[in-house]
């Protein structure tokens, strides 16, 4: 702090705290919450968790404001149970919260995978008089394609349009979404058509979907002919586009055709998104293309993190059917420090490999880093 003309925020904080255990300052609930609410801004939870202590060793019950930006601060983090505990500590005291602190639960309930704890926040909303927004809507909306639950899509989707929501192009893309993922290509073109009717204009996102929707019941031929349709309206295909039609080239092992689009992506100055690699260590597994599979899942391994459940078992799935056993069973270790337990069917699978001792091809035993690429 020596030296500079002017103190951080965090230093004026540091000095106001130590005000606060000042008697003669007569602290009063404002310069408490004041000071928990800059914390929470800058995502200090421990600092601002270490003022709420101090608030409650000196007799002063939080109050509507302290508990409203508690629970703005646990949503922020992703801490669903504290979130959780702030809104019902503040309902317990008989303060009725806002559209405000209401959608920051709500939003901590469908990142957290709960779409349905959202939905009951947004009936106990609407009992209470309080209009759900649009963008509450979405959250929810948004939160039943993640999850899957085309019954939960279809019920938001018609709560919305009750509700006097126009369409967005994101409301019909989601739909579309959401009925590829049931294998309802029909379906999702309706949604797709219907957003053309609308105005909206077909862009990478809105026709990665539908593509994607078409891969599930293998309709190259239509998926084609809608991208030829669109071209000629204007729409040039992007990332989202190309990356599910190199997936789907691979399960139909064309290989020159998957590695062409891959070279546009890249003409786009683009790096492959994640998923693409889960697509190309796929296809050239199945391919025996042993090279170029080992540097995709160099990748991968590289960026576990960011795997999900099931990109991890499409992985390991990939890896079993390319005769790569140990391997395999690497992977799954990863899977497992992520958090993720592998299904009884995956689990199987992996046992009968290992008892067999069938394995196709040597393993790749050596590190990615020293790997030859």
């Amino acid at each position: 702090m020596a030296g500079n003309a002017l103190w951080s925020v965090r230093e004026l904080d540091w000095v106001a705290e130590l005000i606060l255990n000042e008697e003669s300052f007569q602290t009063n609930i404002r310069d408490y919450s004041k000071l928990i609410d800059n914390h929470a801004k800058e995502n200090r939870l421990e600092d601002a968790e270490r003022i709420l202590k101090k608030m409650n060793e000196a007799g002063i019950i939080p109050d509507i404001l302290t508990l409203s930006i508690m629970v703005h601060m646990y949503s922020k983090a992703g801490n669903l149970d504290r979130t959780k505990e702030a809104f019902d500590s503040l309902r317990s005291q008989g303060f009725i919260p806002d559209v405000n602190v209401y959608y920051a639960y709500i939003r901590a309930c469908v990142n957290a995978g709960k779409p349905k704890l959202a939905e009951s926040l947004v009936t106990e909303m609407e009992t209470r008089d309080i209009k759900p927004t649009e963008e509450i809507y979405m959250a929810l909306l948004r939160s039943f394609v993640q999850t899957c639950d085309i019954i939960g899509t279809q019920r938001i989707a018609t709560t919305m349009q009750f509700a006097g929501f126009q369409p967005t192009k994101e409301f019909c893309r989601l739909l579309v979404e959401a009925y590829g993922q049931t294998g309802d290509p029909d379906q999702a073109r309706h949604q797709f058509d219907h957003m053309l009717s609308m105005g909206h204009k077909a862009d990478d996102k809105c026709t990665a979907s539908m593509i994607a929707a078409y891969e599930t019941k293998n309709l190259l031929d239509k998926a084609l002919d809608l991208l030829l349709q669109l071209e000629k309206d204007g729409f040039e295909p992007g990332v989202a586009t190309y990356s599910v039609l190199v997936d789907w080239f691979g399960q139909l092992q064309l290989i020159e055709e998957a590695e062409e689009l891959l070279g546009k992506i890249t003409e786009l100055g683009e790096a492959p998104p994640l998923k693409l690699h889960i697509s190309l260590c796929d296809m050239y597994l199945k391919a025996g293309v042993e090279k170029k599979a080992l540097q995709a899942l160099g990748v991968l391994e590289s960026k576990k993190e960011q795997l999900s459940h099931e990109e991890f078992e499409r992985v390991i799935r990939s890896l079993i059917n390319g005769g790569f056993a140990q391997d395999a069973k690497r992977v799954q270790g990863l899977m497992e420090t992520r958090g993720f337990a592998a299904t009884d069917q995956l689990k199987v699978h992996l046992m009968a490999i290992e008892t067999l001792n069938n394995t196709k091809r040597p393993t790749w035993s050596k590190p990615m880093s020293q790997v030859k690429r």
